[in-house]
């Protein structure tokens, strides 16, 4: 096979797909490497609860025969990705990081897998969660390690789907994220998540944590990828008929324009939106540069930088938690009372309290999401896209992250910038804009009105065109 100039395990999905497609590297030769790596790397990641070595060698085998029989599907067709374990894949277990004592094969795809299927992806394995995609591993199962510092916190839910792809054991993965369950992995292993609006792809076959907030997206190395993997996934469903019927955007369209404007054509007349004072209030130094340095990186690429006031936050972060509590109860309920000694203390706990939130308690905050949803949009009606912070401070080491329990303020400080816009349904795109002094790296967020996940891969491609962040690697 041809060696890249870069290491396989790190190319672009596009730079992949094209090797694969001009028969410069087989679809076989790929998975298999990254087995290897991931035979090599994982024991001490953890970040696969499932790896499916033999069905991935065999979908790959028969990518390849399709390829070479004039059959391509697409960029996606005979690259390896990751599925987190809360989608279901025919004949293995959907564990959701539970660890429950029946958890049987499941009988059929999720929709996303269905139609990963179809583009032709390779299913490499399912990456470890937390429990029911909560706050917290389940205790047995050991939580996955950031691969650029494993005293980092690596993220959650998508724990392992971050570990995966940041680490090079996929080249992208499905993830979900119902409180910033996309963007605090993202951020945390140098990534890009892309979180599209509530309703542009399907959640059947996905475990839910709260069926209102769950938002199903992807993570990849670079907003191109990750456009290309919601390309393959978004679009309305008979079996969810919570999915859009609007139409799905051209998102490698959207990257191509992107791309052409960092290299001459200008982002003239896109608008970013800033609140200066939000990202500002209570953010430190190096979030602050970062964001800075963007928006220099847009200013020269010709953008437009508006002053915009966002509503405030605070009563949606609260209204979060027993949204959330409450959503969660209706999910377990079938199953929570027969098997409750099999939960883990976090996720039993939420459980307990959405069952003890009472109907008009949950019908005012009804209300209340209702009005900040209508002004939010109100504010993205007059930008393409708002920049906000991930999060307001550096990376999170584990041991910060074991006091979280006992820090209320410094959780609602974690969930300022992500639970607001699960509440909202908006879509965002997490991207890395910088690295700290001791290396690891920052996050930044973008924004869209609902349904413009388009101009998120735009936005981001065009970024990414003029930055080399995401080409940063861990040394493993």
């Amino acid at each position: 096979m041809t060696e890249p100039a870069r290491p396989l395990h790190y190319l672009d999905i596009g730079e992949l797909a094209g090797m694969i497609r001009t028969g410069s590297v087989s679809s076989r030769d790929v998975t298999r490497a990254l087995l290897e790596r991931i035979a090599a790397l994982d024991g001490d990641l953890h970040a696969y609860a499932q790896v499916m070595a033999d069905a991935a060698l065999a979908q790959a085998a028969a990518a390849d025969r399709q390829i070479a029989a004039g059959g391509w599907r697409g960029p996606l067709h005979g690259v390896p990705v990751a599925v987190k374990d809360l989608f279901d894949i025919e004949g293995w277990p959907t564990r959701a990081g539970m660890r429950l004592r029946s958890q049987p094969a499941a009988g059929r795809d999720a929709t996303v897998v269905r139609r990963l299927k179809e583009a032709g992806a390779v299913l490499i394995g399912k990456p470890e969660l937390t429990e029911g995609a909560y706050s917290d591993h389940h205790p047995r199962v050991v939580p996955p390690r950031n691969p650029w510092r494993d005293d980092h916190w690596p993220g959650i839910s998508s724990s392992g789907s971050g570990v995966a792809v940041a680490a090079g054991m996929a080249y992208g993965s499905l993830a979900s994220d119902t409180g910033g369950s996309i963007r605090w992995p993202s951020a945390a292993n140098g990534l890009t998540g892309l979180k599209p609006t509530w309703g542009r792809v399907s959640r059947h076959g996905a475990a839910e944590l709260a069926a209102s907030l769950d938002h199903v997206g992807t993570m990849a190395r670079s907003a191109v990828d990750a456009g290309i993997l919601l390309g393959a996934i978004a679009g309305a469903d008979p079996d969810d008929p919570t999915a859009s019927l609007a139409p799905v955007p051209d998102f490698t369209a959207a990257a191509t324009a992107g791309a052409g404007a960092a290299a001459g054509a200008g982002l003239a007349g896109f608008r970013i939106g800033v609140d200066a004072a939000w990202n500002r209030d209570d953010v430190d130094a190096g979030t602050r540069q970062v964001l800075a340095d963007a928006l220099a990186t847009f200013a020269a690429l010709d953008a437009e930088i508006v002053d915009v006031r966002f509503p405030a936050v605070a009563q949606a972060i609260a209204d979060w938690v027993p949204t959330c509590a409450m959503e969660a109860a209706v999910a377990h309920q079938a199953r929570y009372h027969a098997m409750r000694d099999d939960y883990g203390a976090v996720l039993a706990a939420v459980i307990d309290a959405g069952q003890s939130l009472s109907g008009t308690d949950y019908q005012a905050i009804l209300l209340r999401r209702a009005a900040f949803r209508g002004r939010v949009d109100r504010v993205m009606a007059t930008v393409d896209v708002l920049l906000t912070p991930v999060q307001p401070f550096a990376p999170l080491t584990l041991a910060q992250i074991r006091t979280l329990g006992a820090q209320p303020d410094l959780i609602a400080r974690l969930q300022r910038y992500t639970c607001p816009f699960n509440l909202s349904g908006h879509p965002t795109l997490t991207l890395p804009g910088g690295f700290t002094a001791d290396g690891m790296p920052v996050g930044m967020q973008l924004v869209a009105p609902r349904w413009r996940e388009d101009a998120l891969v735009r936005a981001g491609a065009a970024f990414q065109a003029r930055t080399a962040w995401h080409r940063r690697h861990p040394e493993m």
